[in-house]
């Protein structure tokens, strides 16, 4: 885009009535309203961004979520998460917190509107004192903890793959 930009620079320096078309109103119109456009862009991050998520996984290990539903126009719609730890590690309560309020500064969300959190049961995550939830609660006592029994299997699976390799071997 930058690069766009400096090449009509360079062109309207070289002709004064151009100067005043690009510079003086092609720059206040560069929108990219067109849905071409906004179209290439968005397919451009749909294809960027799972890339640079599988280049950060590398070989590691990692976990799917998925889920579908239905839109209002009853078409079907499928949600797809890839849970890994990333090379910091850190996933105490608090950086946790850090990264959920970089997210809602990011995207203009407050932590006032919040009415609802789901996690599983470890306790970096529902911790009475330290955990994620208690630190979400503290700045919004609205916010209701709802425990994800979802995790459930999925903690028992790796308990008792720890025990047995067996088990192991069959889910690695």
């Amino acid at each position: 885009m930058s690069n766009f930009i400096e090449l009509l620079k360079v062109l309207a320096s070289c002709n004064e009535e151009i100067n005043n078309v690009v510079l003086k109103n092609a720059l206040e119109n560069l929108k990219l309203i067109a849905p071409f456009i906004q179209k290439d862009i968005i397919n451009a991050c749909a294809v960027e961004t799972p890339n640079a998520i599988i280049r950060d996984l590398g070989d590691d290990l990692f976990f799917i979520l998925v889920d579908e539903c239905q839109d209002v126009s009853v078409k079907e719609q499928m949600g797809v998460a890839i849970r890994y730890v990333n090379k910091f590690g850190d996933t105490s309560a608090s950086s946790l917190k850090k990264a959920i309020e970089s997210l809602f500064s990011t995207h203009g969300l407050s932590a006032s509107s919040l009415r609802g959190q789901r996690y599983n049961g470890a306790s970096n995550m529902r911790g009475e004192f330290n955990g994620f939830k208690s630190l979400i609660l503290r700045k919004n006592s609205s916010v209701y903890y709802i425990h994800c029994f979802a995790h459930q299997l999925q903690l028992t699976l790796v308990a008792i793959a720890k025990k047995h390799s067996s088990i192991s071997f069959f889910f690695f």
